[in-house]
């Protein structure tokens, strides 16, 4: 196993302390340190959400284009993507890289996020190992999160994409996987979630758990979380199951605390600080769709460092030229989060408390349960409001949490846009839900997808016809070499006017 670190945490924005260095020799190592791989898993979540300009050698899956895609986010020079030039993305840094390098070109090699939880669930579960992986908690109790973490993966690369190589994938095979049709494989995710969650078995907490500090109770809340999620998928395509899946993870106990990863210094940066400070990129601002939808509601995480820099968002989807115009003649256009002023340390949000109680409102505004949705509805925009707060003891901060407060809170509830007293119902629910999955550009695009909500537009200079919004990735170029015979007879169902893997086509649950 190469070197990796291992690190101890505490949850909810948790600090990381103590970190230690463990070189194993890859050639003489015979167990893999299955801690030490679940930290380098854990340490890269943020990139099933954010992750522009990654650094070398770490994982990207590109979630910051759907971050594009449902507009929380705008490009600043280089805007082919949120002009809806066609992306072919590949997605080998989870699983399946091509390394194209000599003596081997094209060498297949077994790494990424996922090939790292399968050796951990393979090195608990053979009997040539499992005694010494114990070292690192449990043997079932190791198996339970690494599932938990592939279906969470799994469940992202198929928003995305659509069908996927699933079943039978990370077995040292070469990257010739046979493609699965995605209702298929989120049968499997609930399936996997389910018997992941009863599967933890009351011995040794795993150790490396830098997210949840391998508590079995937060982690069975943490998957149901994410199962009550991708139950909500299936509101246009199967919304009987979805009703039933999504009772299932509520009856199991969703989250109660809001889940923030956050990160030592070293090599393991807040991924905003690392963009802005590290890799000195400036290609990403909060776009004029959040930045106007947060000054026009006089909502607090339009203030400056909490969701932008700046009330000053930058228009989506001009052309180049345009982008350059505007960037020059409007320095303080909003940056992500607190851009350049982001600490290095400061907590990256994973999920949210009022993310799945406002998930639980749409599912009681549907009928999918006897819950009320008023109810949940206030309870959810207090709690993402109180995940925002500042926490600082400083004047500046104690001045900027004094507009998260009751009476904020409560002229914001009582007023015609926010209340569900008028209007539609429903769409407040998911326009809050919107917003409130920011800066998770995959929730974000994928509710907009499910629900059309907000009722996005195509910016002036994009390329589509009707300037629609792209609705899923190409698949990137890696799978046309190494799975071609697979990818071909998929990618044609996904043909839009001739254009086949067209980015305009809709995936299973996103059914018109």
């Amino acid at each position: 196993m190469a070197a990796v670190l291992i690190v101890s945490s505490t949850l909810s924005c948790k600090k990381v302390d103590d970190f230690g260095t463990l070189n194993t020799d890859p050639n003489s190592a015979t167990v893999p340190v299955t801690g030490a791989l679940f930290t380098s898993v854990l340490s890269n979540m943020h990139a099933l959400a954010f992750g522009p300009a990654a650094p070398a050698n770490t994982p990207s899956l590109n979630a910051d284009v759907a971050g594009l895609y449902c507009q929380y986010y705008s490009e600043t020079q280089y805007t082919d993507v949120s002009i809806f030039s066609k992306e072919s993305l590949n997605w080998d840094d989870f699983f399946g890289a091509n390394v194209f390098a000599q003596p081997t070109p094209n060498q297949y090699t077994q790494n990424g996020m996922l090939f790292d939880l399968q050796t951990i669930i393979k090195t608990n579960t053979d009997p040539k190992t499992k005694a010494a992986a114990a070292n690192y908690g449990s043997n079932a109790n190791q198996i339970a999160v690494a599932r938990i973490m592939k279906a969470y993966i799994f469940s992202v690369i198929t928003d995305l994409y659509g069908d996927m190589p699933y079943f039978n994938t990370l077995a040292g095979d070469n990257g010739a996987v046979a493609y699965s049709k995605q209702k298929d494989i989120f049968t499997d995710l609930f399936k996997e979630l389910n018997e992941a969650v009863a599967q933890f078995d009351g011995g040794a907490n795993v150790s490396g758990d830098i997210f949840l500090n391998g508590d079995p109770a937060s982690w069975k809340k943490f998957a149901n979380s994410i199962h009550a999620l991708l139950a909500l998928h299936l509101t246009k395509v199967d919304p009987a199951t979805g009703k039933t899946e999504f009772a299932k993870a509520l009856a199991g106990g969703l989250i109660d605390k809001d889940l923030v990863m956050a990160y030592p210094g070293g090599n393991f940066f807040n991924p905003v600080y690392r963009y802005y400070d590290i890799t000195k990129r400036f290609d990403y601002a909060v776009s004029q769709t959040m930045t106007d939808w947060l000054s026009s509601h006089t909502d607090p995480r339009g203030q400056a460092n909490i969701y932008a820099t700046s009330p000053v968002g930058f228009p989506f989807g001009l052309a180049r030229n345009a982008a350059v115009a505007f960037a020059n003649n409007n320095t303080n256009y909003a940056k992500v989060m607190a851009g350049q002023s982001e600490s290095s340390t400061a907590g990256f949000p994973i999920l949210g408390v009022g993310e799945m109680l406002l998930a639980r409102a749409e599912a009681a505004q549907r009928g999918w349960t006897a819950e009320d949705p008023v109810a949940l509805y206030g309870q959810g925009i207090r709690a993402a409001w109180d995940l925002w707060t500042p926490k600082g003891t400083d004047a500046a901060s104690v001045a900027e949490a004094a507009n998260f407060g009751n009476t904020q809170y409560t002229a914001y509830m009582g007023s015609t846009d926010i209340t569900l007293a008028t209007g539609d119902p429903l769409t407040k629910i998911c326009t809050q839900e919107w917003v409130t999955h920011y800066p998770n550009g995959v929730r974000g695009w994928t509710l907009w997808r499910r629900t059309g909500v907000p009722a996005l537009v195509g910016g002036p200079a994009a390329v589509t016809a009707n300037k629609a919004i792209p609705r899923r990735f190409a698949y990137g170029p890696n799978e046309y070499s190494t799975n071609s015979a697979n990818v071909a007879p998929v990618a044609t169902q996904y043909t839009v006017a001739g254009d086949a893997d067209s980015q305009l086509a809709r995936m299973w649950w996103d059914a018109q």
